[in-house]
Order: C-alpha cells, then sequence, then structure tokens
C-alpha cells in the first residue's frame, strides 16, 4: 500500500503547519471572546506573550 500525498511530499507538512495554527488561533480567539475580550484585546495579550517567551528564552540562553 503506498502512501498518497494530499498535496505534494513537500507541501503536505506546511499544509499541516497551517491547518495546526489555524486551529489553535481560532481556540484562543473562542476562549478569549468567553473572557469578554474583543479580537485587538486579544491580539495585544498575544503580543506580550509572545514577547516574554521570547525575552525568557534568550535570558534562559545567556545563563
Amino acid at each position: 500500500m503506498s502512501y498518497q500525498y494530499i498535496i505534494s511530499k513537500r507541501l503536505d507538512p506546511i499544509f499541516a503547519i497551517s491547518i495546526g495554527l489555524a486551529a489553535a488561533v481560532t481556540r484562543i480567539n473562542r476562549e478569549e471572546k468567553e473572557k469578554g475580550r474583543s479580537t485587538p484585546e486579544s491580539m495585544d495579550v498575544l503580543r506580550r506573550r509572545w514577547t516574554l517567551a521570547w525575552q525568557g528564552n534568550a535570558q534562559g540562553k545567556k545563563n
């Protein structure tokens, strides 16, 4: 039995990652709306978390 690619051998992983990211964004947006936040407020929270994660990662490498 040979494996058939959905799109192509090289594009299938990119397709899978994009579907996963879209699902994550949808879930986060839904949860943020349940907390009473608008989409722009949710994006601000995401930006702050992203910045903190990268700063924490960079500080971890310096030690």
